[in-house]
């Protein structure tokens, strides 16, 4: 499934692959590869409130700023609350840049292997194949509590918006 005119790159449509994402579901289970290499279902972090936060790569100025952001964030939200950036980099490019910016509170989690979290959450860019910025929220029955498709691929995402949708999960 296509879906166009939902977000640009400096103003230029890019067409989104996958079913969209709806409040209130049951979020996809998808596997994904944390930085050893290692497999991991987002179905593991039920129990806790999960904000996953979505960037095409880190090693762009927007997604850099939007994981050091809610690295910063995550200090404050406590032992209930995961963040996880999710991205097409190599695991192996995942870790450096989380040691070279010091980020030690988000999860980075790759779907490098053929892009199956993307799909799932209606997030596939189809002419670059990563992932479009968005930031979703499941409270601790990973039901989706919360979705932003940034319309601006090179603009941040509205981080007060999205904490303010985990206060009433926990």
């Amino acid at each position: 499934m296509e879906r166009k005119n939902i977000i640009t790159f400096k103003g230029s449509p890019m067409t989104l692959v996958g079913k969209e994402l709806q409040l209130g579901q049951k979020a996809p289970d998808v596997t994904l590869t944390d930085v050893g290499m290692a497999s991991v279902k987002l179905s593991s972090y039920a129990g806790k409130v999960t904000i996953l936060s979505c960037v095409p790569s880190l090693d762009t100025g927007v997604c850099d700023i939007q994981t050091r952001k809610f690295n910063e964030k995550a200090a404050g939200l406590g032992k209930d609350v995961v963040i996880l950036t999710i991205s097409m980099d190599l695991p192996f490019g995942q870790k450096r840049w989380c040691g070279a910016a010091g980020v030690d509170r988000v999860k980075t989690l790759s779907d490098y292997k053929g892009g199956q979290f993307a799909e799932a959450y209606g997030l596939l860019i189809k002419e670059w194949h990563l992932i479009a910025r968005a930031v979703i929220v499941l409270d601790k029955n990973q039901i989706v509590r919360y979705i932003q498709i940034v319309p601006e691929i090179s603009t941040e995402p509205d981080y007060d918006a999205a904490l303010e949708a985990v206060k009433p999960l926990l």
